[in-house]
């Protein structure tokens, strides 16, 4: 008995360092008894996915890799980029002294597309950034996996600038995960958008997926997104249009995975208003936060869908830098089950920081969301999306910043909370600064953002919890061209770079694993 719960415990934390979780349960236990808090690990192996930047010859895409110091985690660790199907015009990693291999940062510079095998970025060491670049419609797509003291917290961002044309502006996301279901509320198969969604499959066997549509009567029937084959690490991408041909402003994407894992992510690209990537939606719950909404916000349109089979009743309220305010004639909205509803909040910040947070009016019903912002004025719009998301939780992280055109949105939606915020060295320079705040709860602030000292390049951010909450975060970049409102933001979530393990003297009957 003492073997099996010795190699049992072993296996837990095995599983959950290299997943991202473990739970246990002993047989007929009803949880009566306190149990005995978990402890937390690194993770020690993480997985990343960036889906091919453009398809437009102006784009210049920035990759940022990062990694924060992590206490407990190993010495020693690996982490590549490398491409996922053939393309060209990457460069190598620039920055950190680590940033070659994980050891000494040989062939840290040397320039290298992808093409044949090598790595296209070699992250570097733990608390310094390290960038790539790569120009042109033929830059890839990319899978990263990264080890040992490379993996707790492991972040890239891929931020791509467009000149001109269709989806002009700046594009960005953070490279996501591996999973097998995804939900993206705000997309569009309208005149005028031209929207794709791009699948990476990190695996050496091919995955099959099955791509929904939801408009606002439901379904919009499609054979064409049965049964989508991925090959085996290589990417696909699929214009909305042609899987139906029904023209919708509201599109709910439900991308399920029937065999295997992929990354997923759909880009939005409007004639009119620029373009930049749709990331998933927080998982469907019955409350949900949209933080991070810019404070010069011209239009807000809110999406929502709910994949059950009841309808939903929702509270609006807008997290205020003086608290929670109720946008005037949008108190509540109904969300009918399997169809999508888009909602236009207007100028809802009203030149403050703010974020949306949803509450059932009764009875909880699960629902994605995500919102549209528009910043700027006539032929100078320019767009971005926000899905709800989950908190920062231990710790989140913000892999490319500038010392001008960051800000970072934090709200306490319910109860006040502190948090701990660090700048990283740059890429070409500079020493950690770190700044704590307090957020009153019901509130929203754009933080004054820690900028390290001597700074040259760009920096990462993180986000700590350190007391209250929960906290959620985003952080918007903006374009260097002052007149012109190009922007991109992105929530930060949790960055799983620990994990709860169970104590040795818990009963270790059942091991869990939940998506990533």
């Amino acid at each position: 008995m003492k073997r099996t719960t010795l190699s049992l415990f072993a296996g837990a934390a095995a599983l959950a360092a290299v997943t991202g979780f473990a739970a246990v349960s002993a047989p007929g236990d009803t949880g009566a008894e306190t149990a005995e808090p978990a402890a937390r690990l690194p993770v020690e192996r993480t997985s990343l996915l960036c889906p091919a930047p453009s398809a437009s010859d102006l784009a210049e895409t920035t990759y940022t890799s990062f990694t924060p110091v992590t206490e407990g985690a190993e010495e020693k660790g690996t982490a590549t980029l490398t491409a996922a199907a053939d393309g060209a015009g990457a460069e190598a990693g620039k920055g950190g002294e680590d940033a070659g291999s994980g050891k000494d940062g040989e062939d840290a510079k040397d320039g290298n597309d992808g093409k044949d095998g090598k790595p296209v970025l070699r992250p570097g060491a733990p608390g310094t950034p390290v960038t790539g670049t790569a120009s042109g419609a033929d830059a890839p797509a990319l899978t990263g996996t990264a080890e040992g003291s490379h993996a707790p917290g492991w972040t890239v961002q891929q931020t791509t600038e467009v000149a001109a044309g269709t989806g002009r502006g700046l594009l960005g996301l953070n490279c996501t995960a591996p999973d097998t279901e995804f939900w993206f509320p705000g997309a569009s198969t309208a005149s005028g958008r031209t929207d794709y969604v791009h699948l990476t499959n990190p695996d050496d066997s091919a995955a099959v997926v099955d791509i929904e549509l939801y408009g606002k009567d439901g379904v919009l029937k499609s054979t064409v997104g049965e049964g989508v084959t991925v090959p085996p690490g290589g990417g696909e991408s699929l214009l909305l249009s042609t899987l139906t041909d029904v023209e919708q402003t509201d599109v709910t994407v439900h991308v399920n995975v029937r065999s295997g894992r992929l990354g997923a992510a759909v880009q939005a690209l409007d004639d009119k208003t620029g373009g930049d990537w749709l990331t998933a939606a927080a998982d469907p719950a019955g409350e949900l936060v949209v933080p991070g909404i810019p404070a010069d916000a011209t239009s807000v349109r809110l999406m929502l869908f709910t994949p059950g089979g009841s309808d939903a009743d929702l509270k609006v309220r807008l997290a205020s830098p003086s608290g929670a305010i109720t946008p005037a004639g949008h108190e509540t909205v109904h969300v009918k089950a399997g169809m999508t509803t888009g909602v236009d909040l207007g100028e809802v910040t009203r030149g403050e920081a703010g974020s949306l947070v949803l509450t059932p009016t009764s009875g909880s019903v699960p629902v994605v969301a995500a919102v549209r912002v528009v910043r700027g004025e006539g032929g100078e719009q320019e767009s971005a999306f926000i899905p709800a998301s989950d908190p920062v939780g231990a710790r989140a992280t913000a892999a490319e910043n500038r010392a001008k055109g960051t800000t970072l949105s934090v709200t306490a939606p319910d109860r006040t909370a502190k948090v701990e915020v660090t700048a990283s060295a740059g890429t070409e320079g500079g020493t950690t600064a770190t700044k704590t705040f307090t957020i009153e709860g019901g509130t929203t602030q754009n933080v004054e953002v820690p900028v390290p000292a001597g700074l040259k390049g760009t920096y990462a951010l993180t986000v700590e919890t350190v007391s209250g909450g929960p906290v959620y975060a985003a952080r918007t970049l903006t374009g260097e061209d002052e007149d012109v409102a190009s922007f991109t933001v992105q929530p930060l979530p949790d960055d799983r770079g620990t994990v709860s393990v169970p104590k040795a003297e818990q009963n270790l009957s059942v091991l869990q694993q939940p998506p990533a």
